[in-house]
């Protein structure tokens, strides 16, 4: 496992951390397509291994972003696309692709020949099926917050109760869907990826290697750290990719690719992550009782805890780090609901005529459309976004408050179903800019509430990258 334990001005790695010790380190909206360099001190000596950079790529639901670290942590390149408009259905595979190209040649040239290594995070339980014969995408991608209830009777009768597995928009949920309506001669050379690792494997190819905190809602036991009896029995096992630490070097990166783009030979691909686990990692809340929050399209808590708590009836799981556990879950409010009512500008706008000391007297349940996932698991929920007053700025308000609601009441159920309790949060996500809405969450909270350091779950899969580049061998 990792371990990343940073001050504000130093970043220290063990990589020969065990598979049972090692990680403690800490999305929003993409459209600027400006790339921002900050000057490291490089030259273009690629044995002076004091001169490496690892790049991390965060993949979002609307875009993808990534990040450029030295060996101290600094950034010297970052850069943001949007997704290409695409339809649904495999159309989202080629334009994750296309844009993974994109950031790939949007790396200053001057910088490739020092790149060591890259990682990338992704959407949880975003998952494609493909082909291992060939790569083509045989089916998906399903989306992180797509249900399938069809699939939720027969992984209710194989997994045990309460389990992550069990809800509709579970990995393995997504799996038993495609696996019940698919004909035998077409599941024979099927595997299943997560969205962070089929695009890895565009740069290794190598077929059906994950990580554990992809896998976790697949049915994965990061504390036994394999797949469970009741998983591995079932007639689709063939289908599961082998699971590593993120930050695990997999392969160097294809010729093809390292002569096209101009990367150095030893240039590692490592395992990923989830992109809020990377964005956890990038905000360095180091000790039990701090949390992230990370504020993009949706909203997502990490609370690093004591003791692990799992329970699907509201959307709670946890992932290992080192001894400890990062508790959390995941919400359809988010970003994704303000950008439906409010431009960029008004949300701006009217954020500075918000008194954020002032309680809202709206009650509100802001979801992009129906579906919930925590902290109530229901698919069926329909959003609440009525009364709608004549102010937008009161509308806008209650939105915010709202939202901050839901935040607080995931952190007190984290609480009554044991996690160490929240002391601190930090933000992540492009909801981070907002201080109206940080001074919001303070009062609705009652806990300090600061923006990370380090806001980019692109930072944090820099981070693994970095880990990558140190480790000895590869899987």
């Amino acid at each position: 496992m990792l371990s990343l334990a940073f001050s504000h001005t130093q970043r220290s790695l063990n990589s020969n951390a065990s598979p049972k010790q090692g990680l403690v380190i800490t999305t929003g909206r993409y459209k600027c397509r400006l790339a921002r360099h900050v000057t490291c001190d490089m030259n273009n000596d690629t044995k002076n291994t004091s001169k490496r950079l690892y790049l991390g790529i965060d993949f979002g639901t609307s875009g993808a972003r990534y990040a450029l670290i030295d060996d101290q942590g600094n950034l010297c390149s970052e850069r943001k696309r949007a997704y290409p408009q695409t339809g649904n259905g495999k159309s989202r595979a080629t334009s994750w692709k296309e844009t993974l190209f994109e950031l790939l040649n949007d790396v200053p040239e001057e910088y490739r020949p020092n790149v060591a290594s890259i990682s990338i995070d992704g959407t949880s339980a975003t998952t494609l099926i493909i082909n291992r014969d060939n790569g083509e995408v045989l089916s998906g991608p399903f989306l992180y917050n797509e249900s399938f209830p069809d699939a939720l009777p027969t992984v209710l009768s194989i997994a045990p109760e309460n389990h992550t597995v069990c809800t509709g928009s579970s990995t393995l949920c997504k799996l038993v869907s495609w696996w019940e309506l698919t004909s035998s001669s077409n599941r024979e050379s099927a595997i299943l990826l997560h969205q962070s690792d089929w695009l890895l494997w565009l740069l290794h190819g190598v077929y059906g290697v994950s990580d554990y905190n992809n896998a976790l809602k697949l049915g994965y036991d990061p504390e036994a750290d394999a797949y469970p009896r009741w998983l591995a029995s079932q007639p689709y096992q063939y289908m599961l990719p082998s699971i590593k630490a993120p930050g695990t070097p997999i392969a160097l990166l294809k010729e093809d690719l390292r002569l096209q783009y101009g990367f150095p030979k030893e240039c590692v691909v490592c395992t990923g992550t989830t992109d809020s686990i990377a964005a956890f990692l990038a905000a360095r809340a180091i000790s039990p009782g701090k949390s992230v929050t990370s504020l993009g399209s949706t909203l997502a808590i990490k609370l690093l805890s004591l003791v692990r708590v799992e329970d699907a009836r509201y959307g709670v799981y946890s992932h290992r780090l080192d001894d400890k556990w990062l508790v959390g879950g995941a919400s359809n409010t988010g970003g994704a609901v303000l950008r439906k009512i409010f431009t960029d500008d008004q949300l701006v706008t009217l954020s500075g005529k918000i008194n954020p000391s002032e309680q809202s007297p709206l009650d509100l349940y802001p979801l992009p459309k129906k579906g919930e996932r925590f902290p109530i698991s229901d698919p069926n929920m329909m959003p609440r976004l009525e009364p709608r007053p004549e102010s937008d700025v009161e509308y806008l308000h209650g939105i915010l408050e709202s939202i901050a609601r839901i935040e607080a009441k995931g952190y007190r159920l984290l609480k009554e179903l044991g996690a160490t309790a929240v002391e601190e949060v930090f933000t992540a996500g492009g909801g981070a800019k907002n201080d109206t809405w940080r001074k919001i969450r303070e009062r609705v909270l009652g806990l300090p509430v600061n923006k990370a350091i380090q806001t980019e779950a692109a930072f944090g899969a820099a981070l693994l990258a970095m880990k990558g580049a140190r480790a000895k061998t590869y899987v």
